[in-house]
């Protein structure tokens, strides 16, 4: 599955904003998909993790 920034923010409740950023600053592994950011279980595991 594919995630939004924005139900990554909710997830881990920061501001969209700042997964934004944090993708932009290569924290964050993403794919752009028609102009929007993607980012995938693996990466939202990983974050969970605090990795």
């Amino acid at each position: 599955m594919l995630y939004t920034t924005k139900e990554i923010a909710q997830i881990l409740k920061f501001k969209e904003t700042t997964i934004r950023s944090k993708i932009r600053d290569g924290k964050i592994k993403a794919v752009k998909i028609c102009g929007e950011y993607r980012i995938t279980d693996e990466e939202l595991e990983r974050l969970k993790m605090g990795k």
